[in-house]
């Protein structure tokens, strides 16, 4: 007799843990520096928790409208209008349990049996999966480091009469790379000559520290009714155990991206909600949590330049990738990886574990910033006498 769980579904029975799961297990078994997993060891801004306490004991403790409260629907259109000069109503924006139930009812929203969609490589590991839970086919178009690069040509020879959509990762993890201006009008132009969707994870986009303002796909002209973007209080503050994220779209559209979320998690806790509208109306708060970020990320860069790794040059996110082969290490990504956390304990990701098929990167290292400056002088030290020992 076959068992029960050999006859689950195909897309997650033969689904291996994932990469961040493995990496900070690990962590956790072996007392390492968790440099994998994306999250900072600081609490958010004390006045964020200080808003959610309160609105514990203020403010109600049962279900919220399913598409989010009314004061933080109305507090991303207006952050979006602030910082990215979007003119979006309430109706534009659903409140989700973080950005990978977003994504996750995006897809659901979007994709029927048999559609393929794009998937830019390297990617989240959550978007196959999903894309295949929905019934629809995956197709990866690769890009190459060190530019990470959109090329048009390789887009285009993707493309068939069943491409429905595309997920765009801007900024990108885990490279850190922003896309020019030239690469989002081209996805556009692609989109709307192929009555393309556009999900777009844009988690990172108040994470970067180039200084210059992130402009989303779904500006471009001709892109607003074709567009879902994603975004995630979690990473704009880091709060990422909150899970509180949004979709934004075309209210039209909004409104059946809110028929797939109400049948995910429905809702997300009011008095989170209450708090990221607080932090959201606070013009000043997210530069000022960038600023401690971008003193992390200085240590962790100069001290791996210094330690005689090569570091790949990017814009944004929490991560800073190291090229191995560059840096004169023999090894591969996931050999480096595990050895560098059971012999050396540090955490990092393999970037080939973002990537399904042949052909992917199998030297580069993603390392997260957004640590203690002890903790990265003391990881930066281990991976010198790691990197000596190979």
């Amino acid at each position: 007799m076959t068992s029960p769980a050999a006859r689950l579904s195909p897309v997650y029975t033969g689904l291996p843990l994932t990469v961040f799961e493995w990496m900070s297990g690990l962590a956790r078994e072996s007392g390492a520096i968790n440099l994998g997993q994306g999250f900072p060891d600081a609490p958010p801004p004390a006045q964020l928790t200080q808003a959610v306490v309160r609105a514990l004991h203020e403010r109600s403790q049962h279900y919220p409208p399913m598409a989010g409260l009314p004061e933080l629907r109305d507090a991303v259109a207006a952050f979006y209008a602030r910082e990215q000069g979007l003119a979006l109503s309430r109706d534009a924006v659903i409140v989700t349990s973080g950005a990978t139930e977003a994504v996750a009812a995006s897809i659901l929203a979007v994709v029927s049996p048999g559609d393929e969609v794009l998937l830019f490589a390297p990617a989240y590991d959550a978007y196959a999966p999903m894309v295949r839970r929905a019934g629809g086919v995956p197709v990866f178009v690769p890009l190459a480091p060190p530019l990470w690069a959109y090329d048009e040509a390789q887009i285009r020879a993707a493309i068939t009469p069943r491409t429905r959509a595309l997920i765009l990762n801007d900024p990108l993890n885990p490279a850190g790379t922003v896309a020019s201006a030239a690469d989002l009008a081209m996805l556009a132009r692609l989109c709307i000559e192929h009555d393309l969707i556009a999900i777009c994870d844009e988690v990172w986009e108040m994470v970067r520290f180039d200084g210059v303002p992130h402009r989303s796909l779904l500006a471009e002209p001709g892109m607003a009714e074709r567009t879902v973007k994603i975004g995630s209080a979690g990473k704009i503050f880091g709060a990422t155990g909150w899970k509180v994220g949004w979709m934004v779209a075309a209210p039209d559209m909004a409104a059946v991206l809110a028929k797939a979320h109400q049948f995910l998690t429905f809702t997300t806790p009011p008095m989170l909600q209450w708090a990221v509208a607080e932090g959201l109306a606070d013009a000043a708060l997210p530069p000022a949590i960038l600023a401690e970020w971008a003193t992390s990320r200085r240590a962790l860069i100069d001290g791996l330049a210094a330690a005689g790794f090569a570091v790949a040059a990017n814009a944004a996110t929490w991560f800073a990738c190291i090229d191995l082969a560059a840096s004169g290490i023999a090894l591969d990504d996931r050999t480096f990886s595990e050895r560098l956390v059971r012999e050396a304990g540090v955490a990092s990701i393999p970037i080939s574990a973002l990537w399904e098929g042949d052909g992917g990167p199998t030297t580069i290292v993603r390392l997260c910033h957004c640590k203690p400056i002890a903790m990265i002088d003391d990881a930066v030290a281990r991976l010198e006498r790691f990197r000596d020992g190979v």
